[in-house]
């Protein structure tokens, strides 16, 4: 078993409530990239902007009960569970719990405690 993983182009910023608004006005006004507020329906978070970064997106997602921001990236395989299998037989277990995710996705830290969201190439 040797899954190959690729990043994907999102990266979520999980940010607290009261570092939010100064946060997208960071990205908007300071560094004047392309921020735009989506709609969503998330039970752990309560607004999300995009922000093109090149050919990435970064997520700037609004955390109600959060006390830090974090980074969380996305990694790409082929197959979910083939990789998750590979994963575990490293000692690294997945962490569905973090939030909640369709059922072909899982969640997963490195030992500095960067999440990764784990997903289907296509």
């Amino acid at each position: 078993m040797n899954p190959k993983f690729e990043a994907g182009i999102n990266i979520a910023i999980k940010i607290p409530k009261r570092n939010y608004e100064e946060t997208v006005a960071f990205y908007k006004e300071v560094l004047k990239l392309d921020v735009e507020e989506r709609a969503i329906n998330h039970p752990t978070v309560s607004r999300t902007h995009e922000v093109r970064f090149g050919h990435n997106i970064i997520w700037l997602d609004c955390v109600e009960n959060c006390t830090h921001s974090e980074t969380w990236l996305q990694l790409k395989v082929p197959h979910v569970e083939e990789a998750a299998s590979y994963l575990l037989s490293k000692g690294v277990k997945t962490c569905d719990e973090i939030e909640e995710l369709p059922p072909n996705m899982h969640w997963i830290t490195d030992p500095a405690g960067t999440v990764f969201n784990l997903q289907q190439l296509g």
